[in-house]
């Protein structure tokens, strides 16, 4: 008998309800997007003004997984590739910047916060005689590592490493969303003005100041700036040049005159320099009777994205002098070689037409429209994917791979800092970025959560719910450590601590929660900064562990 004579219905009947259900769940789009819609309705639910928010999509995928319905790993894996791909993006233009700085900092979070995983895992392996494979599982799980338990299952060939990484995964997810919301609301923290009050490693090297240097040197009298080369190679630039009650917009043919007033922006110790090679600070206020401006304009269009300072010679063309950048809510010195971003605030000064003039050229078309460049956001998937599978050898360990995770991240991260490489362009308008990551979020968890489910209340029962205690431990310990280490020793902002404790975690969904709870970058830049370290780090750890156990 075939299968549609074992159906009653087919004889006239009405087929049950629940046959019919499972039927639609057997298709692959009406399942995906049941749970996407069940978990992004279970994620809106607040308890005391805490959600799941995205990460309500893993749970209900994982009773799904349960159920016995899986999701592809084919969607898992595209998800996690356009996540990752937009997190690189966005944190593209200021990584490298950052990591030539202090940044690294973020790094060695993830380092500390993989070493305590390890640390833990070996001495509760140890005490409780578990298996070297489900330790090192236990602890793949609780870091929400795939890589570490790729590792694991290559160095031990044993099924036991996924039992663990199934039994910890859900925990390990848990605890970080709910310490990236927690924690600021316990201790009443707003995490945006935090960051504005606080000096962390984003902000220290390349806030601008300003001072107002009086001409004192008879050798600068009659000279022109250009000749004088004032701020030359440096990040300083001179605004305007006051002379009495006169503004006068500087350019490089402006003549100065002993007793003029120079109003510099850049870095402090840039400015000194100008200041001992002309004269002295004053900071008297100087009145404007000529009505030169100082005005914020937005990059918007398109053209102007990926185009830096120098190629749209401003001061040269236009009489318009930018005298610092914002982005991200954070200021920067005006740099030649900077490359623009739609949404960048540029500070400019000159006269009023002439700003008028410039705002035409960075005028945004349309404002509601996203911008998803599909030609340039597929080859950047392709070169991250086929990246990512290049084997790299490691003396002693074998080989490893930077998988769909890693390999996007890197080719993100280049790709973005540059911003154009020829027709690939990856400056992408914001809102168009968020539509990227949270779709490729939601697809993720689905995938991640009917893995985990599958057969998980099964491997407790013949295992011991001694093990959930086992893996909560292994997700606690590093989550402290890291976060104590990153707030307390490295003195990051919070913004910052939970981002790098996210990366460091592995953990998409904390970073997914934390994007929600916060307007700006910084959090994805920390995250961005500090997975790959973890990345790697725990996968040579996973392969360690497994053979000194």
């Amino acid at each position: 008998m075939n299968a549609e004579e074992d159906r009653p219905w087919d004889r006239g009947g009405e087929p049950p309800m629940e046959e019919v259900l499972l039927e639609l769940l057997e298709e692959p789009l009406v399942l995906l997007f049941l749970i996407l819609f069940l978990g992004s309705m279970l994620g809106k639910a607040h308890i005391k003004g805490i959600s799941l928010g995205m990460s309500a999509v893993l749970f209900v995928a994982m009773a799904f997984g349960h159920a016995g319905f899986q999701v592809s790993d084919t969607v898992q894996d595209l998800g996690l590739s356009l996540f990752i791909v937009a997190v690189g993006l966005q944190a593209g233009p200021k990584f490298f910047r950052m990591m030539r700085t202090s940044g690294v900092v973020y790094g060695l979070v993830a380092v500390v916060t993989i070493a305590a995983a390890a640390g833990t895992a070996l001495l509760i392996g140890s005490f409780m005689e578990l298996d070297p494979a489900l330790s090192v599982g236990l602890m793949a799980g609780a870091l929400t590592s795939t890589p570490g338990l790729a590792a694991a299952l290559e160095a031990s060939g044993e099924a036991a490493a996924s039992v663990g990484y199934g039994i910890a995964y859900p925990f390990g997810v848990l605890a970080v969303v709910l310490f990236v919301q927690l924690y600021p609301r316990l201790f009443r923290i707003n995490m945006e003005q935090e960051l504005d009050d606080k000096t962390g490693p984003v902000r220290s090297e390349d806030a601008p100041d300003v001072m107002t240097i009086e001409v004192d040197d008879e050798d600068a009298h009659k000279r022109t700036l250009k000749e004088l080369q004032v701020g030359r190679g440096t990040s300083a630039v001179v605004s305007r040049v006051i002379r009495g009650t006169r503004n006068i917009i500087s350019l490089s043919d402006t003549v100065i005159l002993k007793g003029d007033h120079l109003v510099t922006v850049g870095k402090k110790e840039d400015l000194e320099e100008i200041r001992d090679q002309l004269g002295f600070e004053v900071t008297d206020p100087m009145e404007n009777q000529d009505h030169v401006q100082l005005q914020q304009i937005t990059v918007g269009a398109e053209d102007m994205v990926g185009k830096s300072l120098s190629e749209l010679a401003l001061r040269g063309k236009y009489g318009v002098t930018v005298t610092r950048i914002e982005r991200g809510g954070i200021e920067y010195n005006q740099r030649p070689g900077w490359r623009l971003e739609q949404g960048d605030v540029l500070t400019v000064v000159s006269s009023e037409d002439r700003i008028d003039e410039v705002k035409k050229l960075f005028q945004r078309k349309n404002l509601q429209t996203t911008n998803i460049h599909l030609f340039s956001l597929s080859l950047i998937l392709l070169i991250g994917v086929t990246a990512g599978m290049i084997p790299v050898t490691i003396p002693g360990l074998g080989s490893i791979t930077l998988g769909v995770a890693g390999g996007p991240l890197l080719a993100a991260l280049l790709i973005g800092h540059f911003g154009r490489l020829g027709p690939i362009r990856a400056r992408f308008f914001q809102p168009s970025n968020t539509v990227i990551r949270d779709l490729g979020l939601a697809l993720f968890l689905a995938g991640a959560g009917t893995t985990a489910g599958e057969g998980l209340v099964e491997v407790l029962t013949e295992e011991g719910l001694w093990l959930i205690g086992a893996g909560a431990v292994m997700t606690l310990v590093p989550l402290a450590v890291g976060f104590l280490v990153a707030r307390f020793l490295f003195r990051l902002s919070v913004m910052h601590s939970l981002g790098s404790l996210c990366g460091g975690m592995t953990s998409t969904p904390g970073l997914g929660v934390l994007n929600q709870m916060v307007s700006r970058e910084d959090a994805s830049i920390a995250y961005a900064a500090a997975y790959p370290f973890a990345l790697i780090i725990v996968a040579v750890v996973s392969q360690l562990l497994v053979v000194l156990m």
